[in-house]
């Protein structure tokens, strides 16, 4: 065999592994590959083991579809008071459209920095500084929702936009940080009147208490010992009524007794009358009574 055969067969089989080679693609899982033919769009390749016609087919780009952080530069933004702050936010997106990307728009990081700077500043320039601080949720919605409508035609979902900070100048930090230093000040103050204040109400409310569990307590004092004297006078009553009455009645028999006997020498006296026993006349009475029985037998 002559060196030229050789030399012919050296160059087939490189050419053979360079094409072999160029004809086999790997596409990495959360990618796609772009395939030309001449210069123009042919496929969109899936992940894994691909093969094209080499010399013929590209590879003309690898496209990311896994979601994506893009940083949006800082820029100085006046407010609808005039203020000047610096904003800056950072934006989430994701490729819907490995093709839409590639080809709709030059240079997607670009489009997406420049377009979130633009919103972003009309956004700030429509609000006050107090406005543009407290409303950062606001700001990240509508943001979102503007970009998201800009980039659908390139294949692009943003899913969230955050405005990472919000900085006003150094003397209107200043001024903000002695407003909020005299604001804290004076939600103390109040605190403490406040806390005063209701420690003289309950005080009050615990003198108020105190005052109607004492009058509650001597108003059933009273009503107790006025039972009691009530009770007392009952009982009296009661014994002046069992014993006193007819005592004084008794006394009053004897006194008229009394006085018949000094004008008359006879008096007649029921054997049932009290009188019989006040002058011990019940025993002779009794034995004259069982005399007289017996002579009756």
């Amino acid at each position: 065999m002559s060196a030229g055969i050789i030399v012919v067969i050296v160059i087939l089989v490189v050419l053979f592994v360079v094409t072999l080679a160029k004809s086999i693609t790997i596409i990495h899982q959360a990618q796609k590959g772009i395939i030309e033919r001449f210069g123009r769009y042919k496929e969109t390749l899936e992940p894994g083991l691909r093969f094209i016609i080499p010399f013929i087919d590209t590879l003309a780009a690898r496209v990311d579809m896994r979601e994506t952080v893009l940083d949006v530069e800082p820029q100085a933004v006046i407010t609808k008071d005039n203020v000047g702050v610096t904003v800056d936010a950072v934006v989430y997106y994701y490729v819907t459209d490995a093709k839409s990307v590639k080809y709709e728009v030059a240079n997607f990081y670009v489009a997406v920095s420049k377009l979130a700077q633009t919103n972003l500043r009309n956004l700030v320039g429509d609000m006050s500084l107090d406005e543009t601080l407290a409303s950062r949720e606001r700001i990240n919605s509508a943001l979102r929702t503007t970009l998201d409508e800009a980039t659908d035609k390139w294949g692009v979902k943003v899913t969230r936009v955050e405005v990472k900070e919000i900085e006003p100048p150094h003397d209107i930090t200043d001024a903000m940080s002695k407003q909020m230093k005299a604001e804290r000040e004076k939600r103390a103050v109040i605190l403490e009147a406040e806390a005063y204040r209701q420690k003289q109400i309950l005080s009050a409310e615990g003198d108020k208490q105190n005052a109607i569990l004492l009058a509650e307590g001597a108003r059933q004092a009273a009503i107790l010992r006025a039972e009691g004297e009530a009770k007392a006078i009952e009982n009296v009553s009661t014994a002046a009524d069992k014993y006193f009455i007819g005592n004084a009645q008794l006394l009053k028999q004897l006194q008229v007794t009394q006085a018949s006997l000094e004008t008359n020498s006879k008096l007649v006296v029921s054997d049932q009358s009290k009188l019989v026993n006040v002058l011990g006349l019940g025993e002779a009475l009794s034995e004259m009574k069982t005399g007289d029985k017996k002579k009756k037998e």
